[in-house]
């Protein structure tokens, strides 16, 4: 009976000892996997496919192993008992969740990366557009499967007692979750982009330079515009123009009642300084294809919109233009030559200050639309510009619009119900103070236990306005409309602070620098619109609070921040809600 005994405590701790060997062997494994699968990604938008394949191949070695682990008989029986085995069904899902995203995803998205990679992409000024035609059916399978992976990464159990597994769960679900998304973009890529650049014939745009010194729903002022066209992948602009060009152009289109009741009071369609006053790019961008084809009676496609920041980031990987006059403009003084010394070095001379912005604009897309010397470093660049929301792209198909409107390039008021806060700015001095302009934003919300919870949006401003004396045209406040007048010291920046919030919101109170203030209540795209209107001293700082009561609606929180000069990381305290 004793040996019975101890033959069974020997068993045991056999038993024991073989499952904490697996269990270690997960453990490592997994966490290499991981670790690689990362590497692989990082690569892969870096442009490095070897380092993305043999990262990749690291990644399902390790994925296998940890699989192979979870799945041993040890862990099968454990993993059979109630509430013990709980973590071990965990560990099982874990590892193979894992190992179909390094199998079945980052290792062929390595080798079709290797088949997209940015010097194969492009040749010399034109992109082949048949070669990343091509690899759409591979590109839109791998999109499929990831999103497969990501399904069941968020089904994946809880883990019970084991905390641990808790945090490698959430850290995998967030590893697929991006994934996922990445190459859901980069499939939309494939079938989007060879169609809008000319695959299946020449196509046409109105590319809008926006100068967002002045503020405006979408960036900046309308500054500049160019005709970009595109035939079988290489791009050629034949029009460059100051915004002159429109001053007399006016733009038949209808947006319905709601854009009229918000915005007819400043004539977005006769005056281009106001066209673009909506955060919602596809208004601004029918209106200018509008007045556009109105003036030229040329046909337009779609339209393409970017500021002198992201043009900072061409250059830095195009290189430097050099102006007639022996000038140098390069990716560290484009900015600040656009929205700061073009206004002080023509102080009153409007003319002249137009043509040297002109004279600029026409350098760097001589320089963007020549051979790149870097692939890599271009697609680094457009893609860092893409992250700031500096390049805005709208189709006037209603299908290649649809996709895009799935991408970041599309700025769309989206039409959903998930957690939603957009500050949108404008300048209503009619001056270029926002140059000068610094804004932080703050979202954060109670929990998910009630239908709805109290969030809180708050906007501090300041005016780093220079000591020294500014242009009237910079530092005046002639105002957005003459009939609008504003009378404020030189160097105030005068702007409307709207809030479009989560659908189903309600406003609680609104405080500018801790005082109850008036609130302009609207709608726009079935998000509820709050504004204020301040000025803000030169050296100044202000706060805005918008205190709401908005639905625990599930999804993901969004503050999409607009495209200024200043580059704005928001603090988001909301908890993600459930359905």
């Amino acid at each position: 009976m004793a040996f019975a005994g101890v033959l069974l405590l020997v068993v045991v701790v056999a038993f024991g000892c073989w499952l904490g060997i697996k269990a270690f062997d997960a453990k490592s494994n997994l966490e290499q996997a991981r670790l690689n699968a990362q590497q692989a990604k990082d690569a892969l938008l870096q442009g490095n496919t070897d380092e993305a394949t043999r990262r990749a191949d690291n990644a399902a070695s390790h994925a296998q192993s940890a699989r192979d682990a979870t799945h041993s008989l040890p862990w099968d029986v454990t993993a059979a008992i109630p509430w013990l085995g709980t973590p071990f069904r965990t560990g099982q899902q874990i590892s193979d969740v894992v190992l179909g995203l390094t199998a079945d995803v980052l290792q062929p998205s390595a080798r079709t990366g290797t088949a997209l990679s940015p010097d194969r992409l492009l040749q010399g000024n034109r992109v082949d557009v048949q070669l990343l035609r091509d690899q759409e059916p591979t590109l839109s399978e791998l999109a499929e499967a990831s999103a497969r992976l990501d399904a069941d990464a968020q089904s994946i159990g809880d883990p019970g007692y084991l905390s641990v597994l808790e945090d490698a769960r959430t850290q995998l679900q967030g590893q697929t979750a991006d994934v996922a998304s990445l190459l859901e973009n980069t499939a939309l890529a494939s079938r989007l982009a060879p169609v809008m650049m000319g695959a299946d014939g020449p196509r046409t745009y109105f590319m809008a330079f926006q100068t967002n010194a002045e503020a405006r729903g979408t960036g900046g002022l309308l500054g500049g515009f160019g005709i970009l066209r595109f035939n079988d992948g290489a791009p050629s602009v034949d029009t460059l123009a100051t915004n002159r060009e429109l001053v007399r152009a006016s733009a038949p289109v209808d947006l319905g009642r709601e854009f009229a009741d918000q915005y007819g009071f400043a004539n977005p369609f006769t005056d281009f300084r106001n066209s673009n006053l909506s955060s919602h790019f596809p208004y601004a961008a029918q209106i200018w294809k509008s007045m556009w084809e109105q003036e030229s009676a040329m046909g337009i496609d779609g339209v393409i919109a970017l500021d002198p920041i992201a043009l900072s980031y061409i250059l830095g990987a195009a290189g430097s233009v050099t102006m007639p006059d022996g000038e140098v403009v390069t990716r560290d003084n484009v900015v600040e030559l656009t929205e700061s010394t073009a206004y002080s070095r023509f102080p009153t001379d409007q003319l002249a200050r137009k043509q040297y912005l002109q004279d600029i604009a026409s350098e760097v897309v001589k320089k963007m639309t020549g051979p790149i010397q870097s692939p890599r470093a271009l697609l680094d660049a457009l893609g860092k510009a893409v992250s700031e929301r500096r390049i805005s792209v709208w189709s006037s198909s209603p299908e290649e619009q649809a996709m895009l409107e799935e991408t970041p390039l599309a700025h769309v008021i989206p039409d959903d119900p998930a957690p939603y806060a957009e500050v949108v700015l404008n300048n209503l001095g009619g001056n270029k103070m926002d140059y000068y302009l610094d804004r932080g934003i703050e979202y954060a919300a109670d929990g998910c236990s009630g239908d709805t919870r109290l969030s809180t949006v708050t906007i501090r401003l300041t005016n780093d306005t220079p000591q020294q004396p500014l242009p009237d045209f910079v530092a005046g406040a002639p105002g957005i409309a003459p009939e609008i007048p504003i009378r404020v010291p030189s160097g105030t920046n005068v702007a409307s602070v709207k809030l479009l919030a989560t659908k189903g919101a309600t406003l609680v109170s609104a405080l500018a620098s801790g005082q109850k203030v008036p609130v302009i209540t609207s709608a726009e795209r079935g998000h509820p619109s709050f504004e204020v209107q301040v000025a803000i001293p030169p050296g100044k700082s202000g706060e805005i609070s918008f205190r709401l009561s908005e639905p625990t609606s599930p999804g993901i929180p969004r503050v999409p921040i607009q495209p200024l000069v200043d580059n704005v990381i928001p603090k988001v305290s909301v908890p993600e809600c459930s359905s």
